[in-house]
């Protein structure tokens, strides 16, 4: 059995945004309408081949809800990118995403970050939230995405991949396209 280079990355964002349903599709394929909550952390792993090798990603999707703080501190040390999701339906996730930033870094100060607008099939075409320009303040790519069609789930975690070795994206992602 082949052996890859195992990278850690994290889903971070307040609960609903859609994390858990974004590592389903991704890992197993699926989307399921209705979800319970994460418990401090669903693990999955999932092999990834680039260009420049394959590796395998272990993805670590962190309960969202206010009182799982504490537990999450300990999932983020050897982090080594992190997907900022936001729920393109509730602007208030995006606004959220600064916390999430500082309570990562406390941890894994060198993560890499993407900001992931999730949930684009339930907003009208050209709908923007401010994703793209937090972003581009963070000096970081933004992606939109759609666990339920699977728009954008797939470049989201070989992103991910790219940004938790240094290597460069493929392309910098302003209209959710790619």
């Amino acid at each position: 059995m082949a052996t890859y280079p195992l990278l850690k990355v994290v889903l971070l964002g307040d609960g609903n945004v859609g994390k858990t349903s974004l590592a389903r599709r991704y890992c197993e394929g699926m989307f399921e309408e209705s979800r319970i909550m994460t418990i401090g952390v669903d693990f999955q792993t999932k092999v990834v081949g680039m260009p420049e090798g394959t590796v395998k990603l272990s993805i670590w999707d962190v309960a969202g809800q206010p009182h799982f703080k504490v537990v999450r501190e300990g999932f983020y040390r050897g982090s080594l990118s992190a997907a900022l999701v936001y729920d393109m339906t509730q602007p208030s996730t995006l606004a959220n995403l600064l916390g999430w930033i500082e309570e990562v870094q406390q941890y894994a100060p060198n993560v890499k970050f993407a900001v992931i607008g999730n949930k684009v099939d339930l907003v009208p075409p050209g709908t923007s939230v401010g994703g793209e320009e937090f972003a581009h303040s963070l000096g970081v790519p933004h992606l939109l995405t759609s666990a339920k069609d699977g728009l954008g789930v797939e470049q989201m975690f070989v992103d991910l991949a790219r940004l938790a070795v240094n290597l460069p994206l493929d392309v910098t992602y302003n209209d959710g396209g790619g």
